[in-house]
């Protein structure tokens, strides 16, 4: 036992080092599904993250299978990854053969291959970010062990995804002023104008045309012409 115990808290250190450093948001839960299937008694793995505070997108699936169970949930269909997410608890399905939560998505996963799932809710204190899905070809695949594993491996996908959603965040936004600042200099040049008065310019044009400041920014800077 102390063994086991001893090889889990090594692998766990190296899936941390591993998630900090990937490159991004895609990269970090390809990761976290990689790992799964290495720690845990599962066929497959994937990751559905909320994007725009209610929208689904899946960035890492370890099969297509994977992404066909999600796609029918994420359009409004209802299932375990659906429950999870709007409970923010975990959802276990024991045998799709047997469950009959869910008529229309165990037909489905069953015609795929898929007989037990356990999904996991990624939260952190902000909300829950989405849900890491193991699924696997056997019935019952899931016991205790796996269920804890998989809630550790939970919280270091959560606090990973969220960490690399500020960091692209920020490098957003220092584009962002990078493109205004440029922008801000071409109007100073072309019509002797100061600092503030090249800033003003730029947001009147883009409260007139609806467009996002870094928008109208981008746009002068290629063309040389602010919007119509």
């Amino acid at each position: 036992m102390g063994t086991t115990r001893d090889d889990s808290a090594e692998r766990f250190a190296q899936l941390a080092l591993d998630l900090h450093s990937s490159g991004g948001v895609d990269e970090t839960v390809q990761t976290v599904v990689e790992f799964a299937l290495q720690a845990l008694d599962c066929s497959h793995a994937g990751v559905a993250l909320i994007v725009n505070g209610h929208q689904l997108e899946i960035p890492a699936v370890t099969d297509p299978v994977v992404a066909e169970i999600y796609a029918l949930q994420v359009n409004g269909g209802k299932g375990p990854l659906t429950e999870s997410m709007r409970t923010r608890s975990t959802v276990l399905v024991r045998d799709a053969a047997t469950d009959d939560r869910w008529t229309e998505w165990n037909t489905k996963v069953l015609e795929l291959g898929v007989r037990s799932v356990l999904d996991v809710p990624l939260t952190t204190s902000a909300g829950t970010v989405g849900v890491l899905g193991l699924y696997s070809v056997q019935p019952d695949a899931f016991g205790p062990d796996e269920d804890a594993i998989a809630h550790i491996l939970a919280r270091h996908a959560s606090v990973a995804v969220a960490s690399a959603r500020h960091e692209h965040n920020l490098g957003q936004a220092v584009d962002a002023r990078k493109l205004v600042g440029q922008a801000m200099g071409i109007l100073m040049e072309r019509y002797d104008l100061d600092g503030d008065q090249a800033f003003a310019v730029l947001r009147r044009y883009s409260q007139d045309t609806n467009t996002k400041l870094h928008d109208v920014a981008a746009q002068l800077i290629e063309t040389r012409q602010l919007p119509r």
